[in-house]
């Protein structure tokens, strides 16, 4: 928080998926006197009686709605429109509600809660229903369950700028070399070039190998290739779903330049 946002009082901010449900999404609301609640929506899903119902209780009780358009049949998605949402709650108390979406979608907010320092709970049911185009999918709350924390190793801010540079520039004509990401760094101030004040242009390969390259590499986030004497940097379809799961560590406006 900066300035004036630093005055405000602390929220308690919740993030669920909204699948087919009802009590499963209310009932933690409610109980933890949520002042937030950021709802991921699908357009796949036909909106149902107990979903404007739903709006209608939580309103009554206080809670400011947000709805954001998110493909739950994609953990990627999901991952990164939830770690985005924590990351503009910094400060907030926040927490993830893993079992009111599908499948794919738990995955994906559980993956959240391991990348960042939100909490997450599960919240067990008494009872099945259908059809869910009529009743939710669950009802009778027994209680929502928090869930251990298992810390997830995410790529840092300087290896997440360089992927988005590498994704952005990487073209048919033209895939970015190890010189183009240095200049890059020094450019944008990255902190394993500035914080480290290499003495000449090997110990500032030596800082991207170690630093940047060779992580990612591990991690199956791009690729290399030499092209003579050069190295090429392309980016892995796992490296494009990292770049879109950690998005919210990129400057606000960046533009890759």
């Amino acid at each position: 928080m900066h300035g004036s946002d630093s005055l405000r009082s602390v929220e308690e901010v919740h993030i669920a998926p909204l699948g087919y449900e009802y009590d499963r999404i209310g009932d933690p609301v409610v109980e933890y006197g949520v002042d937030t609640l950021h709802l991921l929506t699908d357009s796949e899903l036909e909106t149902t009686g107990y979903h404007e119902r739903l709006e209608r209780e939580l309103t009554d009780h206080g809670v400011a709605l947000a709805y954001h358009e998110t493909d739950l049949d994609d953990v990627y998605d999901v991952l990164g429109r939830i770690t985005t949402l924590i990351d503009e709650h910094q400060g907030d108390i926040v927490r993830v509600n893993v079992s009111s979406g599908p499948k794919l979608a738990t995955v994906g907010a559980a993956l959240a809660c391991m990348a960042t320092d939100a909490s997450g709970y599960h919240v067990r049911t008494a009872e099945h229903l259908h059809p869910v185009a009529e009743t939710p999918q669950t009802g009778e709350t027994i209680m929502a369950e928090q869930l251990p924390s298992y810390p997830l190793e995410t790529p840092t801010t300087d290896q997440v700028r360089i992927l988005n540079y590498v994704d952005e520039h990487d073209t048919a004509a033209h895939t970015p070399n190890k010189s183009e990401l240095i200049d890059f760094a020094e450019r944008e101030g990255l902190a394993f070039i500035s914080d480290s004040d290499p003495a000449n242009d090997k110990a500032k390969f030596a800082l991207l190998n170690n630093r940047i390259v060779e992580p990612l590499l591990e991690d199956g986030y791009v690729a290399v290739e030499s092209v003579g004497r050069t190295k090429r940097i392309s980016l892995t379809e796992t490296g494009g779903n990292a770049l879109r799961a950690f998005r919210h560590k990129l400057p606000a406006e960046s533009d890759g330049e």
